[in-house]
């Protein structure tokens, strides 16, 4: 599918939106947003602003027309994103965080792909990091996804990259968005249980590409405290017992080394409650597909470390 850089495609003019996700990162996201602005599919474009105290959204207002922006009342972390989806007419819906960014023609590729590919709900993008574009260590292991392609447009997944995947407008609002207690790190792998649950199909397609350049803005270590924290919720919500043991011993370890056992361990803890009442175990057939994949995944860790020793 050969798009033209500098004229829109009008095949696609009207079906596809852009929500980018932000929360102080002025400079950032004005420039992920110029390079939007300049895509050939002249998609529509929304920020998600999470209650930016840094004048993100006057300067988006005053440097940027034919950008829509969703000021959230607080920082609602990745459930920002439900309230820009909210405002959406379009039937795809394609999602970025401030610090990434589409190439040119990936979101005219991705309305061809679902277009013609009705049993698709969500297409997970090949992601290029920084200037050396070295492909994310999370798309290698979904393009060697051990899963049954049955003649879909790409690799089946168990799961996709929140800020580099393109929604069936309507699926996203079916499944309900993002769980806003999650807040940020792993939100979506509750998302994809949720589709995979409903007889829907996640899919990683290589030819549609988005760039990230990881900003240095970034508390790394309390993303891990809140991955850990929300893999263990995520499984009381969704998975049997064993798993959602095994997930909060994890949890317990990593905050235990990072020295914030006494904080963080009470407080996952006390939302128990709140995920048992909502507890619902995904089926057999899911649980198989997540077996399947994190055993290739042991393999491939295996071979790698034989080959590095």
């Amino acid at each position: 599918m050969t798009i033209d850089a500098h004229y829109p495609d009008r095949s696609v003019a009207h079906r596809i939106s852009v929500v980018v996700l932000t929360h102080n990162r002025a400079k950032e996201v004005m420039h992920t947003l110029s390079r939007l602005l300049a895509l050939p599919e002249q998609p529509e474009l929304f920020v998600a602003d999470n209650a930016s105290t840094d004048g993100t959204v006057e300067l988006i207002k005053a440097g940027l027309r034919g950008v829509r922006v969703v000021r959230c009342p607080s920082n609602l972390g990745a459930a920002g994103r439900n309230l820009a989806v909210a405002c959406v007419s379009t039937d795809y819906v394609a999602f970025c965080d401030d610090d990434m960014w589409w190439e040119a023609g990936s979101l005219a590729r991705a309305v061809h792909v679902l277009d013609t590919s009705p049993g698709v709900a969500v297409l997970s993008a090949r992601v290029l990091v920084g200037e050396s574009l070295e492909l994310d260590e999370t798309c290698i292991r979904m393009r060697n996804s051990p899963l049954e392609s049955r003649d879909l447009p790409g690799p089946p997944l168990t799961g996709y990259i929140a800020g580099a995947c393109v929604f069936r407008t309507d699926v996203f609002r079916a499944v309900g968005g993002y769980e806003p207690r999650l807040f940020i790190g792993g939100e979506e792998e509750l998302v994809a249980l949720d589709l995979l649950a409903s007889g829907r199909t996640i899919v990683y397609l290589d030819s549609v590409v988005v760039h990230h350049h990881p900003s240095r803005t970034r508390d790394s270590r309390l993303r891990r405290r809140m991955l850990a924290r929300n893999a263990a919720w995520i499984s009381w919500l969704r998975l049997p017992l064993h798993d959602a043991c095994c997930a909060t011993g994890r949890a317990f370890a990593l905050l235990w080394r990072e020295g914030t056992f006494a904080r963080d361990a009470l407080a996952m803890i006390g939302a128990l409650p709140w995920a048992l009442a909502r507890r619902r175990v995904v089926p057999r057939s899911v649980l198989a597909m997540r077996r399947q994949v994190h055993a290739a995944e042991q393999r491939q860790k295996e071979v790698d470390r034989r080959a590095a020793s």
